[in-house]
């Protein structure tokens, strides 16, 4: 083959065209980060609950907010994850890349600054304008990101791809992160009804605005012998039968379909660790709100500089390093590349450990009085209860109604913290009585009670996930609270490491939880990064949407796939265990990566774009 016909099938990259790809990531992020994880599900759950209650009924089922949520997001991502293959099969045929990318962008931004206008709505149609525009967001994200992904290939040589790929994480974690600082810190300092629409008005205008820097340095890929415009049922035809000739092809691309299956498993873990993260730290460690949102800002700024090591990592290179023993204060390390796919092993060795890690991580056992979540004190033949601020933090906002509700209202009746005349279904115990206007914690009288009566009141914590004490008398953790351990499957691993670790060295629950979000953030952009590129380097030119639609397909998939068996594990055994599932997940895609030969497949994907474009290949 001609030098010039090996540079057309695998050309250097444009520095401004890279830059612009990066933007991208840098743009989106601010929808993933601000609206997705930290702003957006605390505000619909609170206009959830101000229209409905608790429950809503849509036909005949009645549905909590988080069901309601979680359903409609799911109908989103699967509309996109049907649709990605037949989209990027007509991409591959005509230059539209860039366009679907731009209208996708108008879709996904659009829809995240509409967000903003849910309270000029009446109160009972706000909750429901929230998830629509939601779930169209999410539509213009994963679409977008078929077409997103699909240009990779096109951005630089094979060799490039692992710093190209990365590069756009670390851009996108750091954005992102940025902002979402800029919004938390409004949120906990400002005050106003227009704070949470400010946030999602300026996350959309974020995404569409660095979106444009996007636009005007990526240029469309070339594509030759372009197919002429069809209509609507003709290009349905034709990405049925292409769709159907691709997976026939499993021979010709066997490398990239193995790889793609463990693909699958791997993301599938990851992907579920980073959506339930947060659900589990709340849930299972009982970490605060703050503890949480410090976090979710570790893991961005974290994850930006590691997936550039990781990059180091795969392509060797120089890393600046702290100096402890030297007069110099900084050194710079040169180290040797270890090729994509044993960095991207690396990365998943450390997913696994990190799973079986975060088993052990366990709040400490309360020691002391003002430790507890509800605490009575007798004050001259008065009772009195002073809750505790942290009940405020403790995930129970959402109480899920059945035997939980009716303790709480019972009790809450019972011992005269709410009178007959009150309305109970307003008296959520996180809402008790004993905060003053300014949140904090104030003693209510609860009359006299005899020693028996406070025994009760104590014991009817036991089936609960809250926690009492009674000065000098006697404390009751519910079996349910996060302290609590012992009737676990495995909670002999946190109970363990809790003896030996976390006491002695007085770690608490939310340092726990900052130590798991920086190993994850040390390793997500990284295992992102180079799975992306590692696809990108198999994958042919000429047919990169096709293939990366098909990469989306899978993705979106195992979104489904990984949050269904952690919650079945819950259900049969507990939340730990979930966990321990998802380790399985990420340690069978590890373990299929010994199969795939990225060098063979690297050759599977310049005989391709060989064949489609007439150049003949002669053999070595």
């Amino acid at each position: 083959m001609a030098m010039s016909e090996t540079i057309e099938l695998d050309q250097k990259s444009d520095p401004q065209a890279v830059k612009g790809y990066a933007f991208y990531d840098w743009a989106k992020s601010a929808f993933e980060t601000s609206v997705t994880v930290a702003v957006l599900p605390a505000w619909y759950a609170y206009l959830f609950l101000k229209a409905n209650g608790l429950t809503t009924t849509i036909g005949s089922i009645e549905m909590q907010g988080d069901a309601v949520w979680s359903f409609a997001v799911a109908f989103g991502t699967l509309f996109i994850a049907i649709i990605s293959p037949s989209l990027g099969v007509i991409a591959d045929r005509r230059r539209i890349k860039m366009w679907w990318l731009r209208i996708l962008t108008y879709v996904g931004a659009g829809s995240t600054f509409l967000l903003a206008f849910a309270p000029l709505l009446p109160v009972d149609t706000q909750w429901i304008w929230l998830m629509v525009f939601f779930m169209l967001a999410n539509v213009g994200l994963n679409g977008a990101g078929v077409f997103y992904n699909a240009l990779l290939p096109h951005m630089g040589t094979d060799d490039e791809m692992d710093r190209i790929s990365n590069l756009a994480f670390a851009y996108g974690y750091l954005g992102g992160g940025l902002l979402l600082l800029v919004h938390l810190i409004m949120v906990l300092s400002l005050t106003g009804d227009w704070v949470i629409p400010f946030v999602m008005a300026s996350s959309g205008i974020w995404w569409y605005g660095f979106a444009l820097v996007t636009f005007k340095l990526v240029p469309e890929p070339p594509i030759e012998n372009e197919m002429p415009s069809l209509g609507f049922v003709s290009s349905a035809k034709l990405a049925i039968s292409e769709i159907r000739k691709t997976l026939s092809e499993v021979q010709k691309f066997r490398t990239l379909f193995i790889y793609m299956l463990a693909y699958f498993f791997f993301i599938d873990g990851i992907n579920s660790v980073t959506a339930l993260g947060g659900v589990f730290g709340s849930t299972v460690l009982g970490i605060t709100t703050v503890d949480l949102i410090v976090t979710i800002l570790a893991i961005q700024f974290v994850a930006w500089p590691s997936a550039l090591m990781f990059t180091s990592l795969s392509n060797g290179g120089k890393i600046p390093m702290v100096n402890l023993w030297g007069p110099n204060r900084f050194k710079i390390m040169i180290i040797n590349g270890i090729g994509t796919k044993r960095a991207l092993n690396v990365s998943l060795v450390g997913w696994v450990i990190l799973c079986f890690a975060a088993l052990s991580f366990a709040p400490l056992e309360y020691t002391d009085h003002t430790d507890y979540q509800v605490q009575i004190e007798e004050v001259d033949g008065e009772w009195f209860y002073t809750p505790h601020a942290n009940i405020l933090d403790t995930p129970i906002a959402l109480v899920e109604g059945g035997d939980e509700q009716i303790w709480a209202e019972s009790s809450l009746l019972s011992w005269g913290i709410v009178q007959q005349n009150e309305d109970i279904s307003d008296a959520i115990i996180y809402e008790w009585a004993g905060f003053d206007d300014d949140g904090n914690a104030i003693a209510v009288s609860i009359a006299s009670l005899t020693p028996g009566e406070i025994t009760s009141l104590t014991e009817s914590f036991e089936d609960t996930r809250f926690s009492i004490s009674v000065r000098d008398t006697s404390t009751m953790v519910g079996i349910d609270h996060p302290t609590n351990l012992g009737d676990g499957v495995i909670d002999f691993i946190p109970e363990t490491v809790r003896d030996k670790v976390w006491g002695p060295l007085q770690l608490s629950v939310g340092i726990q939880f900052l130590i798991l979000g920086c190993a994850m953030g040390t390793l997500l952009g990284g295992s992102q990064g180079l799975a992306r590129s590692m696809f990108g380097q198999m994958v042919p030119e000429t047919r990169s949407a096709e293939f990366f639609g098909f990469f989306g397909f899978f993705g979106k998939v195992a979104a489904f796939i990984g949050p269904l068996l952690y919650g079945f594990m819950t259900v049969m055994y507990d939340s730990r265990m979930g966990i321990l599932s998802i380790a399985v997940l990420i340690l069978i895609g590890a373990v299929m990566m010994r199969m795939v030969d990225l060098e063979e497949g690297r050759l599977d994907a310049q005989a391709e774009d060989a064949r489609n474009r007439g150049i003949t290949i002669p053999e070595e």
